[in-house]
């Protein structure tokens, strides 16, 4: 599962960033837990942490490399909505966000940011990202802007400073499954954007 690492900034930038290659990655039984310890260890004592995405990038591909057990857990979408979504982890005071997530082909999400770092990686299916960026105006603070968007494979890391701006919809002709790990959401900062009505609401 070759794949290519992103980093999509507050400004809409996103570039390709060196990506470690799997065989070096090998391990054997590299399990979630160790996952969960190593990335709690790569943010300890951090005050800007998504300063290190670069080793939680590293961190997701090693376990993605590893853990058949964490490629093979997701649910079907749901008829109704095109989605689903299934928590790997959930400890109460545990500050991360650990899930799979499922669309069907065709679905699209709303433009949003996370108010947290994050880092996806596709694990089955495309993803297409378009980027935006906020055209602050004197008539509306809330006015966003299209920079760009690419199409993501399997393999592919991408990974999200705290006020990076998204839309994601699922592409290609079979469901798209993502692995998800997001830092703790500021709720102030986390919003839903209406590129027509030029607004934004909390999420």
């Amino acid at each position: 599962m070759k794949g290519r690492d992103w980093l999509v900034t507050e400004d809409g930038q996103y570039q390709a960033c060196k990506s470690v290659r799997a065989w070096d990655l090998l391990r054997e039984n590299y399990r979630l837990y160790r996952f969960l310890t190593e990335v709690e260890d790569v943010l300890n004592d951090v005050d800007d942490e998504s300063t290190r995405l670069p080793e939680i990038r590293m961190l997701v591909r090693r376990l993605i490399v590893n853990s058949y057990w964490v490629r093979s857990q997701y649910l079907e979408p749901s008829a109704k909505t095109g989605t689903s979504v299934l928590l790997l982890y959930d400890e109460l005071g545990f500050p991360l966000t650990v899930q799979t997530v499922t669309f069907v082909p065709g679905t699209l999400s709303t433009i949003h940011n996370h108010g947290t770092w994050g880092v996806v990686a596709v694990l089955k299916g495309q993803e297409k990202n378009t980027f935006w960026r906020r055209d602050r105006s004197p008539k509306s603070e809330d006015k966003i802007e299209p920079t760009g968007e690419i199409i993501l494979s399997p393999g592919d890391i991408i990974s999200f400073t705290p006020g990076a701006i998204h839309s994601v919809e699922a592409v290609g002709d079979e469901p798209t499954v993502t692995f998800n790990v997001y830092g703790e959401t500021d709720p102030k900062e986390r919003f839903e954007f209406d590129p027509i009505k030029q607004s934004a609401k909390k999420f």
